[in-house]
């Protein structure tokens, strides 16, 4: 369809950034639906923030290795929802690629903190209730870099505005395609479709979409748990309107 000549993926040519659970999975998932797509051999790739990778000059045949040979009209990419809140991935990507293309969603971070405070206790990692747990971040995410603040980083997560301007020293705006979560759950053809144009590919006619990742809920997040959250992330939502010229009223308590 695309021609015989294949080529091997020496650099790829987009990422999908973060941010966790902000529908990732969902949006890897009908991405790889699209015939000039290869997204590789698994979904989180985890090689930008891998710092025993970087704890020498990097070698990228360890990313390359997962995708196969493909025709030469073909996009690569991977989606690491960690990539955006890691702190040295912005640089590592940009030395790596600086055309590559940067793709965000974003969720309310109140609803992002208790999603990602709810997979942790499905997962058996987290014995502290949802409040407590946050009063308890801060030192569990001292130690920089550490499986600790990949895990227990309820709160810190959703900074957005400091983790974009981060990407924004290296990357034009131009690269980067920001999505409100909202936006891509209400209506998921136009938000993918609108991809595919990011990335330079044809339009599908209808792409079918199904939940994915769907960790089960042990509780609804109160009343005050969410008045809580949501005093926590008040001036931080206003960042992110004025940055990104969003509305984010649906956002706030």
């Amino acid at each position: 369809m695309f021609g015989s000549k294949q080529k091997k993926i020496d650099r790829l040519d987009f990422a999908i950034i973060g941010a966790q659970k902000s529908g990732t999975t969902a949006l890897h998932y009908l991405l790889g639906k699209h015939p000039q797509i290869s997204l590789g051999d698994q979904q989180e790739m985890h090689f930008f923030d891998d710092e025993a990778v970087f704890s020498k000059p990097p070698d990228y045949d360890l990313l390359h290795r997962h995708y196969p040979l493909v025709a030469a009209s073909v996009v690569a990419g991977e989606c690491t929802p960690s990539y955006l809140y890691w702190k040295p991935a912005a640089e590592r990507m940009h030395q790596y690629h600086a055309g590559i293309k940067l793709i965000a969603l974003l969720r309310n971070p109140v609803d992002r903190a208790f999603a990602h405070w709810n997979m942790q206790r499905f997962k058996g990692r987290e014995p502290l209730d949802f409040l407590d747990a946050i009063a308890a971040e801060s030192p569990r995410i001292a130690p920089p870099l550490s499986l600790q603040s990949r895990r227990f980083s309820y709160v810190d997560r959703g900074f957005y505005t400091e983790q974009l301007t981060r990407f924004l020293q290296f990357f034009p705006k131009e690269q980067l395609r920001i999505i409100k979560f909202e936006e891509w759950k209400n209506r998921p053809l136009d938000t993918i479709n609108s991809i595919f144009q990011f990335l330079g590919l044809k339009l599908l006619p209808a792409v079918r979409s199904r939940d994915r990742n769907i960790v089960p809920y042990e509780r609804e997040m109160t009343s005050n748990e969410r008045k809580h959250v949501s005093r926590i992330f008040a001036q931080e939502i206003e960042k992110l309107e004025s940055l990104l010229g969003w509305d984010c009223a649906d956002w706030k308590w």
